[in-house]
């Protein structure tokens, strides 16, 4: 396959606490201060970490590069861990076979200045304030949840989406909370054949779609969804702004209002993303799930849509 068919890889930045379980070492850190949680990750650092809520989804994304026979899809390690205290991580990395080679460690400081210098088209973090950091600068980004998920048995990976402040702008669900569903689904009509702006998540799925590309149409180890409030009349601007985009959904679902977990659950998401506090929650006793702190739901953000 020529470089010219294919194109621009994925970069994933993600902190250590979501890609491994670090509650026991975070309840240390708590409860005993940064000199008692560095004393205990290096007394631990032999010790096999389990896996984070993340780590289903990187280890399916690292999978890709097999799949293609070229390094399309780079998971960076962002932590404030020290580079000390993150050998434990590293050890971890090598001894699950995670194909992770590049890393930041920044000692309690933000990590998310490295976002940029990383190319990282997603961002990954346990750490709320560096997701608002991260999404204020213009990149996705995600604050991922605790969750109850059971693991996912299909290789396929598969992305799930909230629509509006995700995928795309806000300016719609800012209609419906200032005026109603009325007026929030007479504007939508009226619009129908206006594209939305793009939301945060507008780039990284664009980019996901480019991987699809690569596959032929029954073989894309790659699976998205549009799971989102809306429903008809409201839907056919979402199908339109898709198809200006050239992007495509491999399935999408209006649920005008029903609870949004029972339907990830049969998806089969390996992680879903959503601007509302509320639909994370729970949906993230369903599935692995992203907060996106971007939105009219979220008032500090102040991500610019495109």
């Amino acid at each position: 396959m020529t470089n010219e068919r294919l194109g621009k890889k994925l970069v994933i930045a993600i902190s250590s606490r979501a890609l491994f379980d670090l509650d026991a070492s975070h309840r240390i850190f708590e409860e005993g201060g940064k000199e008692a949680f560095c004393q205990y990750q290096i007394e631990h650092e032999e010790e096999l970490l389990k896996p984070g809520v993340a780590y289903d989804l990187v280890s399916k994304l690292l999978a890709i590069n097999d799949l293609l026979g070229q390094p399309m899809v780079e998971v960076i390690l962002l932590s404030r861990n020290s580079a000390d205290t993150g050998l434990r991580v590293f050890n971890s990395i090598r001894q699950h076979g995670l194909a992770i080679s590049r890393a930041a460690f920044t000692s309690g400081e933000s990590p998310f200045s490295y976002i940029s210098a990383f190319s990282a088209d997603l961002f990954l973090s346990t750490n709320a304030e560096d997701v608002r950091k991260a999404l204020s600068a213009g990149h996705a980004a995600a604050n991922i949840l605790s969750s109850k998920k059971a693991v996912q048995g299909s290789p396929q990976l598969r992305i799930a989406f909230d629509g509006d402040a995700v995928l795309f702008s806000d300016a719609s669900e800012r209609i419906y909370r200032e005026q109603g569903l009325e007026a929030f689904t007479e504007y939508e009509m009226l619009e129908a054949r206006n594209p939305l702006l793009g939301g945060p998540f507008k780039a990284f799925l664009a980019t996901l779609h480019h991987l699809q590309t690569l596959f032929g149409a029954d073989e894309s180890p790659i699976r998205t969804a549009l799971v989102t409030a809306r429903a008809a009349p409201a839907h056919e601007r979402v199908v339109r702004t898709l198809r200006a985009w050239g992007i495509r959904i491999d399935e999408a679902i209006f649920l005008g209002g029903l609870e949004k977990g029972p339907f990830l659950r049969a998806f089969g998401a390996d992680i879903f993303f959503d601007d509302q506090q509320g639909h994370c929650d729970s949906a993230s006793q369903h599935v692995a799930t992203g907060h996106v702190p971007h939105g009219v739901a979220n008032p500090d953000s102040d991500f610019q849509e495109v």
